[in-house]
């Protein structure tokens, strides 16, 4: 037996006892999660067809999820973004908690800082004097929602509280009951009421609902007022597709299912967190409480920009404004001093960036094809259809400036794009794998990514600033008397250490210049490809002309010329070609 195969038959073994001992060092320990009796579920075979109603908890859960959980002067300026962004309904805080929290709602009613149509929304846990705090609080709101919450999950009432299911259901009745009593003495306070049975998704789904409608008879909601009930993921502890079926059996089992919004509140300790939100909003739920950027306790909230975002790219209108995410997230960042990862869907700095050759290569196609097909100004209504990219950039206030970087991993479309995007040279693209290669190599010398200045560099160092073997001095076009199109080239030039004269006759300046190397027994080059553009505006325009020659041994360069005078400028090109083959 080779080594190769006994190494192989080794790492086998040990793989197979290490798959066993995990087996049995968790068995009995995990287990599958109690599967939902919905054998006829309908969420699957549903769409989202409308926006739900949007509650930011950001100065709540996301507050009291901070290492330093933010000062007055930060908390108002996240609401006062939140309020910009378009939400109606934020829970400000838990001001029954500490002064800090309280002094914060009464600041907001006292100064008017609240806008008529937001309602600012409380929590309280269902304990007396914590409810007639949080009702001190909001004395003068014109709108607000007093959040009730009690855990009801098993665990929560065996380890936590050691009280029975009726215990834990008279204690959010009872809690609801003196709501409804102290709302009576805010008869200018537009209120709503909000119960949360804490630990929804692990709590038996029969025993949760009980909860929950014994709390709408305490409450008496109607129609024209119903009430909220959010149904928390408060720990992630099953797959996405679970709690849809819990949302959607709660939703068809309950009574009066029309006196009642059904909220979500999902937490991302699975990582699908965003999975869930969407699959119960599937599945019944109309309300979504969450974070800007998935702040919150643990993993973190639901992220509201990406459930709004994925529902905007389903041409959903969300009536929130993300077309300008980069100062909200500095404003986030600011306020919670915490930074948004890198890759955050649609809100991280390298979200919209690629840095492989062949997504290079595909967005810069259908960038091109989108500009030639829709103009300058592409309308909205327009199909979006770019390779790799899922929403337009542009409609969350990004540039395309920084989709295409360069690094040694990227392809030999980028260096073209970038060039052509920042200062308007348009490779042949019989070109682009020569600079490509010559960027990325530098990019690999550095190890790390290349900036659109240091791309331009390397390029104009590699094609324009190369005065070796060959430089020329000075260079005139004179006509000649044959005429005919015919002109003549004269050219100072420098070939290794030996200074000379030279001159040409031929039909053009490139030609020409051509011609007069032939007579000194200085040309070993076939020219193979010319192109020349403009580049800039009005009496700053330049030409950039693109020469491709072949040496007489069969190698293949190009070389490039920019200058005011297009003549010149294909002479340029012609002489960065021949120091580049001849170097």
């Amino acid at each position: 037996m080779s080594f190769q195969v006994l190494s192989l038959h080794v790492t086998l073994f040990q793989a197979s006892h290490l798959v066993i001992h995990m087996q049995s060092g968790h068995s009995g320990k995990y287990g599958p999660y109690k599967r939902i009796n919905l054998k006829d579920r309908q969420w699957p075979g549903r769409t989202i067809e409308k926006s739900p109603i949007w509650c930011s908890v950001d100065l709540r859960d996301g507050n009291q999820a901070l290492a330093i959980p933010m000062d007055g002067p930060r908390k108002l300026k996240l609401f006062q973004t939140l309020v910009q962004i378009g939400f109606k309904q934020i829970e400000v805080g838990f001001p029954s908690a500490s002064d800090t929290e309280f002094q914060f709602t009464r600041k907001l009613i006292e100064e008017k800082l609240v806008p008529d149509d937001v309602y600012i929304q409380v929590l309280t846990q269902a304990r007396e004097h914590l409810i007639r705090k949080t009702f001190e609080s909001i004395q003068g709101a014109k709108k607000a929602i007093v959040h009730l919450y009690n855990s009801t999950s098993p665990m929560q009432r065996e380890i936590t509280f050691g009280m029975s299911k009726d215990e834990i259901k008279s204690i959010a009745v009872e809690g609801t009951l003196l709501v409804k009593k102290l709302a009576l003495d805010l008869p200018d306070t537009d209120l709503q009421f909000e119960y949360s049975p804490e630990s929804f998704s692990d709590t038996e789904i029969e025993y949760a609902l009980e909860v929950c409608e014994a709390v709408m008879n305490a409450w008496e909601p109607s129609i024209e007022n119903p009430i909220i009930l959010n149904l928390p993921a408060t720990v992630e502890v099953a797959p996405p597709n679970i709690y849809a079926d819990q949302i959607e059996w709660f939703c068809r089992n309950m009574k009066e299912r029309e006196k009642a919004i059904i909220s979500l509140h999902t937490h991302n300790d699975r990582g699908t967190g965003t999975a869930a939100t969407e699959l119960a909003l599937m599945a019944g739920a109309n309300r979504v409480e969450g974070t800007l950027f998935g702040n919150g306790e643990r993993t973190g909230n639901q992220d509201l920009v990406i459930t709004a975002l994925n529902l905007m790219a389903d041409g959903i209108g969300t009536g929130l404004d993300l077309s300008d995410l980069e100062p909200i997230r500095e404003i986030y960042e600011y306020c919670t001093r915490l930074a948004v990862p890198e890759r955050q869907p649609y809100s991280g700095e390298l979200v919209f960036t690629a840095f492989s050759g062949s997504h290079q290569d595909a967005i810069k196609k259908g960038l091109d094809r989108r500009k030639k097909t829709t103009g300058d100004q592409p309308g909205k209504s327009a199909p979006w259809e770019i390779p790799y990219l899922s929403i337009d950039p542009q409609d969350i206030g990004r540039d395309y400036e920084a989709i295409i970087r360069i690094n040694s991993q990227s392809g030999k479309g980028g260096v073209a794009h970038v060039l052509s995007r920042d200062y308007g040279l348009d490779l042949p693209k019989a070109m682009h794998p020569e600079i490509g290669k010559i960027v990325y190599s530098n990019a690999d010398e550095k190890g790390r990514e290349l900036t659109p200045e240091e791309v331009h560099q390397v390029f104009l160092s590699e094609y324009t600033k190369r005065d070796e073997p060959l430089k020329l001095f000075n260079y005139e076009i004179l006509p000649t008397a044959e005429g005919g199109g015919q002109v003549e080239v004269k050219a100072a030039i420098r070939l290794g250490e030996q200074e000379k004269q030279i001159n040409g006759v031929g039909n053009g300046p490139i030609n020409s210049f051509v011609n007069a190397l032939a007579r000194e027994d200085m040309k070993n080059f076939s020219l193979i490809d010319f192109m020349q553009h403009a580049v800039g505006k009005g009496s700053a325009t330049d030409s950039a002309s693109y020469i491709q020659i072949e040496t007489d041994n069969g190698k293949k360069v190009y070389g490039c010329g920019i200058h005011s005078d297009i003549g010149k400028s294909g002479v340029l090109a012609l002489v960065s070609a021949y120091n580049r083959a001849n170097s």
